[in-house]
């Protein structure tokens, strides 16, 4: 679940331009992020791990709307109020709830899905790839911490639209994270009480408090 929150994060033209210009890239996509007013992306998502024989793949759908969100994932949905998170599991009929964690710098949040660049990493532009006519400009990122499980991120960007495409995780253990966007819309009509957790509706749930 870290992982795909990591995933969740990141999302013109040559190889080995300057660091100065993948930062200018992506704090570019960051201020339009911020322009809006919430954004809902579906997305699939997949894991592949070619020596421990693993080939996951699944679709899910994320909301957010300044640091709040509401992520729906491998049927358990993650609510962020702003303070705290709920983690619901309708299998375990459980409901996990802590309060904000994003002191962690391991712990990359949905609501910081394009400002998790500016400590920690460093970058460089890569390669850019024409995706059914979609002129789609990555951008490569390694982690400063030499204990990383991460080897490195591809952050692929439409070079158009500035909206995320893709992200590529690539971890030390050979592991392979991808995260592709179906569908990118924002400032759609939202529920006020969407981020808002009803007890009420899991009053048969087993409620675990971590904090």
């Amino acid at each position: 679940m870290k992982n795909l929150i990591v995933i969740l994060a990141f999302l013109i033209s040559t190889i080995g331009i300057a660091q100065s210009n993948a930062k200018a890239l992506l704090d570019e996509v960051n201020e339009k992020v911020n322009s809006y007013n919430n954004i809902s992306i579906d997305f699939k998502y997949s894991l592949k791990n070619v020596s421990e024989d693993i080939n996951q793949e699944t679709r899910g759908n994320v909301v957010i709307e300044g640091d709040k969100y509401m992520l729906n994932i491998l049927g358990i949905t993650r609510v962020f109020d702003g303070k705290t998170l709920y983690t619901i599991s309708p299998e375990d009929e459980e409901v996990t709830i802590s309060s904000d964690n994003t002191e962690d710098e391991n712990t990359i949040t949905p609501s910081k899905m394009l400002s998790f660049y500016k400590e920690g990493y460093t970058y460089e532009m890569d390669i850019t790839q024409d995706v059914k006519g979609r002129k789609i400009q990555y951008v490569k990122l390694y982690p400063i911490d030499t204990n990383s499980e991460i080897k490195q991120v591809l952050l692929g960007v439409d070079a158009k639209t500035k909206h995320i495409y893709n992200l590529i995780e690539i971890g030390k253990n050979g592991t392979r994270t991808t995260l592709t966007v179906n569908s990118f819309k924002t400032n759609e009509p939202i529920s006020k009480t969407l981020f808002t957790f009803d007890a009420n509706k899991y009053k048969d749930y087993y409620i675990n408090k971590l904090d």
